[in-house]
């Protein structure tokens, strides 16, 4: 599922701006930028996200701004030097324009720096304050699409079990035009008086039974019943078994549409595998 959280948290002279974002993923995947002073905390960042956001491909940014604008860099002047020695060198040999030398020099990594103290305990606490606010707005993002997802699911998964009670006149129809169109069949090839009635009765029953229904039909309103059952459930990360039990109505669907022998009944499959469809693509991007 996607999500955002974004907050501006005051401490002393600065701000700290804390972001959240996410976007599908089946695993956890965290990558954080933070300031160069906050590195020995992003173990604790990483430990304290993954517990509370499940599964996406999470970005965490935060920043740190001083509010008078007056912020301190150095300058690495040795690095400086020797990038410039080693860069003027290549360009004389290799006879290629130094161009603006400058500029690329002072992108080079450790060039530039801040001069910022590593992070105190107050300091700490107050990125926690923040990385809480942010969690809790993201959460909330979360939280409202999955209520709309829901929604749409338990519509979509209604739907199927409409179509799927709308099977059982057009079954009934199809024995009746079947038996119809068999009988048709054998009178104009064998003659009305040489069919053996009881002989084709059996043999009616026997071609029925094969394109019989009944037991795909039970079992997808079973499934479409589990399917609603285990997404009123109040708990997380059931995504996964939410595509097991779509996976297992597909199967009873297409079993249905193989042994369809009607145009009716194929128009109604037809529907029930769109309904499916735009099921697994919400299912993919739950948690």
């Amino acid at each position: 599922m996607t999500g955002y959280g974004r907050v501006s948290h005051p401490f002393k002279d600065k701000t700290i701006h804390v972001e959240l974002r996410s976007l599908n993923s089946k695993y956890t995947d965290i990558r954080v930028k933070i300031p160069q002073n906050y590195r020995e905390k992003e173990h604790a960042l990483r430990k304290i996200i993954s517990d509370r956001v499940h599964r996406g491909k999470i970005e965490v940014a935060i920043e740190v701004a001083s509010d008078s604008g007056a912020e301190e860099f150095g300058l690495n002047e040795a690095l400086f030097r020797k990038y410039h020695q080693e860069l003027n060198r290549l360009s004389t040999e290799l006879n290629i324009p130094d161009g603006d030398m400058l500029q690329a020099i002072l992108r080079l990594p450790s060039v530039v720096s801040t001069s910022a103290d590593n992070i105190d305990d107050q300091e700490w606490k107050a990125v926690l304050e923040g990385l809480d606010l942010a969690i809790e707005k993201f959460t909330g993002f979360r939280t409202a699409e999955g209520n709309a997802m829901k929604a749409d699911l338990q519509m979509r998964v209604t739907r199927i079990m409409d179509l799927l009670s709308q099977l059982n006149p057009e079954e009934e129809e199809r024995v009746t035009k079947l038996r119809q169109r068999m009988r048709q069949s054998l009178e104009e090839h064998l003659g009305k008086d040489k069919v053996d009635d009881s002989r084709f009765e059996q043999e009616i029953l026997f071609y029925l039974e094969k394109i019989d229904i009944t037991e795909e039909k039970v079992r997808l309103e079973q499934h479409c019943k589990y399917f609603i059952e285990e997404l009123n459930k109040e708990q997380p990360l059931k995504g996964r078994k939410l595509s097991f039990i779509s996976q297992e109505m597909g199967r009873e669907i297409n079993t249905m549409g193989a042994k369809a022998y009607s145009s009716n009944i194929q128009k109604l499959v037809v529907e029930m595998k769109d309904e499916l469809e735009k099921i697994k693509e919400q299912v993919a991007n739950t948690v």
